[in-house]
């Protein structure tokens, strides 16, 4: 696994490839010859590096887990572990490590290998000092190049993200907009999708739906009626019985509603299919689309159930009175298995006897948008 004391910043790590920010100047020179080892140390030391240095991949790992460095070099044949291994192990746990190869003639193919691996570029033995000087300027250089362009891919990322954020408040704020168009244009809508929201939640938590699928439930309750905006305003609030035709009109409201959000809310299918479905009924005869069953998708049965409720406990323009809650319940039991779905009624039966139907906290549409509350 990747060792995480590796994680410095990126402009950091750039500055040690460029020789600003003199601690991040260290390098470890593996190679079991005292000899060559201790006059590349001494060449790293003249160009400004603190050294360590060891003999064999297995010291050289356990340094590593102590102290942090931008640059290895070596060697190829060692006991214990070789230099292969140790590059594989660096490239897994320290990728941002710069890593040079010291070969003799012979090995010049594994050598090549392992610039395949990731090791940055080889050195043949003997070498000249001067070389060693000039590949370890080459090695640190393409590692600054690449620790940069991690970091433009960085920034860009969140530029995306930031543009991403400043989008989903346009749209949220679009959606809310709606909505309290909604509720200025119907007195009755005026807490009743937040009540259909909330008893949509509870009936769903109910049925063991997921929390991300819930909060999808109460946005679409929550949104429900939106395509009531596009209703006449004297069929909306007519205080007596609908005609055929008034009836069908306001009728339409769910495809409206649908229609608007499609846009908005194409990252949300669930409270869609809640904002399009809702008056399906389970043996076909609802609108829009005369769905039936289990073809009427869970999350708009359950809005349905929820709908309803809400209806019969409260005043409309058109019936002042409003049932006690047996009798809603009763009368929810009685058109199970035609209108509503058995199984969301049965849940909300169980809601309601435990006494969790309490007034509901108001959440604002951005909160069920984007996961809070």
């Amino acid at each position: 696994m990747r060792d995480h004391r590796y994680d410095l910043s990126v402009s950091s790590a750039i500055a040690g490839a460029n020789g600003d920010g003199r601690h991040e100047r260290r390098c470890l020179v593996v190679d079991d010859e005292p000899r060559l080892r201790q006059a590349l140390v001494r060449l790293m030391q003249l160009d400004g590096f603190t050294c360590f240095e060891c003999g064999s991949g297995v010291e050289a790992l356990e340094i590593l887990a102590r102290e942090p460095v931008i640059l290895i070099l070596s060697d190829l044949r060692m006991p214990k572990m070789d230099g292969a291994m140790l590059l594989r192990e660096v490239r897994e746990r320290y990728p941002d490590i710069a890593v040079i190869m010291i070969t003799a003639v012979a090995e010049v193919e594994v050598a090549v290998e392992c610039l395949g691996r990731g090791a940055m570029d080889y050195i043949g033995k003997p070498f000249v000092l001067e070389e060693v000087r000039a590949r370890v300027k080459q090695a640190l250089e393409r590692r600054r190049l690449v620790l940069e362009n991690r970091q433009y891919h960085h920034s860009l990322e969140e530029r995306v993200r930031v543009q991403s954020r400043r989008l989903e408040e346009l749209f949220i704020a679009s959606i809310q907009s709606l909505a309290d168009a909604l509720e200025l244009k119907d007195s009755y809508t005026r807490g009743h999708s937040v009540r259909v929201s909330h008893v949509s939640g509870l009936i769903a938590r109910e049925l063991g739906i997921d929390g991300d699928t819930v909060r999808q439930v109460e946005l679409g309750g929550h949104l429900h009626d939106i395509g009531k905006i596009g209703v006449r305003e004297d069929v909306l609030n007519k205080p007596g019985k609908l005609t055929a035709d008034e009836y069908a009109h306001i009728m339409t409201h769910p495809v409206l509603g649908w229609r608007i959000l499609l846009p908005l809310l194409s990252d949300s299918p669930v409270a869609l299919n809640v904002v399009r479905s809702h008056h399906e009924r389970i043996e076909g005869a609802g609108v829009p689309d005369g769905l039936s069953g289990d073809g009427i998708p869970r999350e708009a049965r359950i809005a349905c159930v929820a709908d309803a409720f809400d209806a019969m406990m409260s005043g409309r323009p058109y019936r002042t009175a409003q049932l006690t809650l047996d009798a809603a319940l009763e009368e929810l039991r009685r058109h199970a298995g035609t209108q509503f779905d058995p199984q969301v009624v049965d849940a909300l039966v169980a809601v309601v006897r435990r006494g969790d139907i309490a007034a509901p906290v108001r959440h604002s549409i951005a909160e069920l948008a984007v996961g809070k509350g």
